[in-house]
């Protein structure tokens, strides 16, 4: 069950909050629509739940806010938008590596992807799906863990009528199944056909909050539209046949030629303009739309008059109808309205069998503005051909007792003489669709254990060419660098087989490595697979852990590649005497493993800090250009308090020694920081260490 209460979003300078005072529930075991036009507030509303926006107000999930899950992804599965997900990584690869994240077996994947129906095309890559197997990947990712509530914003925008169908009985199987899902929508017709539950947002506040059967009552009203040249005179006719039969009918003139009749139906319009020789263009059955808040204020309405909204729902093509530019007719008329009451001291009698009565408290009266939609087709593409028709009701039936019948698609149905018959008082509990199946359950105990996040970085290195590429070109550029040093000469040997010339700050390797550092968390935030339900990259210890560990594996990799292949290409175009092993070669091979682990150790954290790949890279080249030279200056420096400068004192060791050995390790690191560029990259290493933990305290604090 989720609980939303008094959430409020943070005014921008002089305008409104988004979202003002919101409050809601939506059931366990039932699907809850949030209905709103756009603009409305829908989004900011479900980030406030999210607590992805900053704001007032608090959301209960089962009894808890989501700060306080400590694995909300279990609890809450979020589809905000498109899949955030890197565009060249596979189908199956990205959700394997939620697996990892979320700490559900691998073999999960293909489960949800079989119940998705993307078994076909889990090779392919996640920038080549289209708009609909987007959707059912959001979904699938949203169902990964298990969730027991599902948050979906607007999922069936931009989708066919048969996905449409699909995603709707997916989201009901999973409300029949005990689970709880919001689901936001600017449709009203297609929030009944889904919800069990409507909640209305207009200009950021609560209109309505009623159940499926009292919001298709009160908000989505038949009519008929007619479109003919001789409207006026067919508007003054429809009123005085309903005048004489005693019945309740509206006739609306709307811009041109366009009139709406509520209370009639399409046979009895079309009979009167035949008997009286009356063209007519266009001739449909509509279900208009009262607009937000309709049938809420009631006794408001009757009281002064209720208006027809400006816009209207045509049943046949199923979209929000646009209004028409109001420079067509400047005054608009209502042609007639005939009311069973018109005559004092006649009761209204009943109404033909067949005939929808409307309702005289939403009715427009005479003076009410005109309501504008567009013409209306004769085929609807919202329903397939394939689906059966519901049997129709007695329009006499009582309202207590609804004929036993699956739901209908839409909350009124036209029966087989094209009149509406209203939808049953009360919606049955949410039916289980035979179509689609959910995955099965997991059971998996929640454990905070190091292994997760290192499969994660695992199988989002490993995911994508992007690593793969960038190690080949390291490759291929050090050993092209050290073939052209060698021949120009005065090279050294060790700066010669780390294919490093001195005009370079860094060589090619401990680049490359910093590159795949900062893409460790630069993809994070690029493409935040891990931020759908936090709103940003968690940082947590584990993570980074995780990103400086497989950050090393691979700089350490990449190093020793280098090293071997300059050394055997070297040995291909000179000889061996080039490739000899150095003296002192375990000081060189320690210090060139350290600057090329440094560099992707300051990559890793610096995107991680300013949230930028780009970032990460230039912190990494900023090493040697800018922090080399003020640390050579530093150490190199005279010292006030002897003659030996900061560095000679590293470099001649330690004065003391220790009883049981190992000092000659410890003076080799020393002599390693002696270094210019070793000192600078550790002390880089070390500010960005620090400055990562404490954006880390900052955002936990807020």
């Amino acid at each position: 069950m989720i609980q939303a209460i008094g959430l409020t979003s943070i005014a921008r300078k002089e305008q409104p909050p988004a979202v003002d005072n919101v409050s809601f529930e939506a059931h366990t075991g039932r699907v809850t629509a949030l209905l709103g036009a756009p603009g409305a507030g829908k989004t900011t509303a479900l980030r406030l739940m999210l607590e992805l926006q900053r704001g007032r107000g608090v959301t209960y999930f089962r009894g808890r806010p989501l700060h306080r899950i400590p694995h909300p992804a279990h609890e809450v599965g979020v589809l905000l938008g498109d899949v955030p997900g890197h565009p060249a990584r596979s189908v199956r690869g990205h959700l394997r590596m939620l697996c990892a994240a979320s700490g559900v077996p691998a073999r999960r994947a293909d489960e949800v992807l079989e119940a998705v129906g993307l078994v076909s095309l889990r090779d392919e890559r996640l920038g080549t799906l289209s708009r609909g197997m987007d959707r059912r990947l959001g979904l699938a990712c949203a169902l990964l863990p298990d969730p027991h509530t599902l948050v979906l914003d607007d999922p069936a925008r931009g989708l066919a009528v048969g996905e449409r169908r699909w995603l709707y009985d997916m989201l009901r199987e999973h409300a029949a199944q005990g689970g709880t899902v919001l689901c936001s929508t600017a449709d009203p017709k297609e929030a009944t056909r889904f919800a069990d539950h409507v909640v209305t947002l207009d200009g950021g506040r609560v209109v309505a909050d009623q159940g499926a059967a009292d919001f298709a009552r009160t908000r989505l009203r038949p009519r008929v539209v007619v479109r003919s040249p001789h409207a006026a005179r067919l508007s003054v006719l429809l009123a005085q046949r309903a005048r004489s039969a005693q019945r309740s009918v509206e006739v609306v003139r709307e811009g041109g030629n366009r009139l709406c009749v509520y209370g009639s139906t399409c046979a009895e319009v079309g009979e009167t303009a035949f008997q009286n020789g009356i063209v007519v263009h266009q001739l449909a059955d509509e279900v208009g739309d009262m607009g937000p808040g309709a049938g809420t204020g009631a006794e408001a309405s009757a009281a002064s008059g209720s208006q027809l909204p400006p816009a209207a729902v045509d049943v046949h093509s199923g979209q929000d109808a646009e209004p028409e530019a109001a420079a067509a007719e400047p005054e608009p008329e209502v042609a007639a309205t005939a009311d069973s009451g018109a005559e004092p001291g006649f009761p209204p009698s009943a109404p033909e069998a067949g005939a929808e009565p409307s309702p005289s408290t939403s009715a427009p009266e005479a003076g009410a503005e005109p309501e504008a939609s567009v013409s209306a087709s004769d085929s609807d593409p919202e329903r397939e051909p394939s689906a059966p028709a519901p049997a129709p009701e007695s329009a006499h039936a009582p309202e207590s007792a609804p004929a036993a019948s699956p739901p209908p698609e839409s909350p009124q149905e036209a029966s087989g003489d094209g009149t509406f018959q209203a939808a049953p008082s009360h919606r049955p509990t949410t039916p289980r669709p035979t179509t689609v199946t959910l995955p099965p359950p997991v059971f998996v105990r929640p454990a905070p254990t190091p292994l997760r996040p290192v499969r994660y970085e695992l199988r989002r290195a490993a995911g994508v060419a992007t690593g793969y590429i960038v190690g080949a070109c390291v490759l291929a550029v050090s050993a092209l660098a050290a073939v052209v040093l060698a021949r120009i000469g005065h090279t050294p040997q060790p700066r010669l087989l780390a294919a490093w010339p001195v005009e370079l700050p860094l060589p090619p390797a401990a680049l490359g490595a910093g590159l795949l550092g900062a893409l460790a968390f630069g993809d994070e935030f690029r493409h935040p697979a891990l931020a759908v339900d936090r709103g940003t990259v968690p940082r947590r210890l584990g993570l980074l852990t995780a990103k400086l560990f497989v950050a090393s594996l691979t700089a350490l990799a990449l190093a020793v590649l280098t090293v071997g292949c300059t050394a055997e290409v070297l040995y291909l175009v000179y000889g061996s005497e080039l490739v000899a092993l150095p003296e002192d070669w375990p000081a060189l091979t320690a210090g060139w493993l350290a600057l090329v682990t440094g560099c992707a150790w300051a990559g890793v954290l610096a995107a991680g800090v300013f949230r930028s790949t780009t970032a990460g890279l230039a912190a990494v080249v900023a090493v040697p250009l800018l922090v080399v030279p003020a640390v050579h200056k530093f150490s190199e420096g005279p010292s006030t308090r002897g003659p030996a400068p900061f560095a000679g004192r590293l470099r001649d060791g330690l004065p003391l020694r220790w009883p049981f050995g190992g000092e000659q390790h410890l003076e080799a690191l020393l002599r390693m920081l002696a270094q210019p560029v070793g000192g600078a990259m550790a002390l880089s290493v070390l500010a960005l260490l620090c400055a990562y933990a404490f954006t880390g305290l900052r955002s936990r604090v807020r």
